[in-house]
């Protein structure tokens, strides 16, 4: 099994305590998102992935080798075929509740500060850095904001079991620490990232513990 990631990718970063948390060997491949104008844009990686994102996960499968894409996609195929420990819960409301928290981060917070958001700001839209900070600490704030509203910590997200809206707050808080966005004020977060990173699985998916951190 081999997990093309990126060390500062907070979607590799899911998917990276998934594998962990499961006990699943994997070989990094590491892709480098900024380094010469970044790797993910070769066409040696676009025939892996076409959307020339990470991560990606080469499985094997009946006909071959195949590759997962999407965080959320390859959590769930994890979840599905190494069901312990479960990454959701039997309840279907409180499924549903961490389903949300997770897609926030995911679908609400992570699109609009990605890399290549950022990049074609600067870029294409020619906005100062002062303004790129502003956009980014206003969603990701915004995001955080209902997440903290959301949750209820016990002492992980939705109580004393890991479940997937873990997976993807502590990279998120990750993202703000990296960017000096104040989340102090989010107790309940602070509460769960602290909480999380006490378990081995978190700690060995870090993003300073990647063979490709620099």
């Amino acid at each position: 099994m081999k997990l093309y990631t990126y060390f500062r990718s907070t979607a590799a970063f899911r998917v990276r305590i998934a594998l962990h948390l499961k006990g699943i060997p994997y070989e990094p491949v590491p892709i480098h998102l900024v380094r010469d104008g970044g790797e993910q844009k070769k066409p040696s990686y676009r025939a892996i992935n076409p959307q020339g994102r990470v991560p990606s996960l080469e499985i094997a499968a009946p006909g071959g080798p195949t590759v997962l894409t999407q965080s959320l996609a390859i959590i769930d195929y994890l979840d599905e075929t190494v069901p312990e420990p479960p990454l959701l819960p039997k309840d279907p409301i409180l499924r549903a509740r961490i389903r949300a928290v997770a897609q926030i981060v995911a679908c609400d917070i992570h699109p609009v500060n990605n890399s290549g958001t950022i990049a074609y700001l600067k870029s294409a839209v020619g906005a100062p850095q002062d303004v790129v900070d502003r956009w980014y600490a206003h969603f990701l704030r915004d995001g955080l904001a209902a997440v903290e509203q959301l949750i209820e910590p016990g002492p992980y997200a939705f109580g004393a079991a890991v479940t997937l809206a873990d997976l993807c707050v502590v990279p998120q808080v990750f993202n703000a620490w990296r960017f000096k966005v104040p989340v102090d004020d989010f107790p309940k977060i602070m509460a769960v990232t602290e909480a999380c990173l006490k378990l081995k699985a978190f700690a060995d998916a870090r993003p300073e513990a990647q063979p490709d951190a620099e």
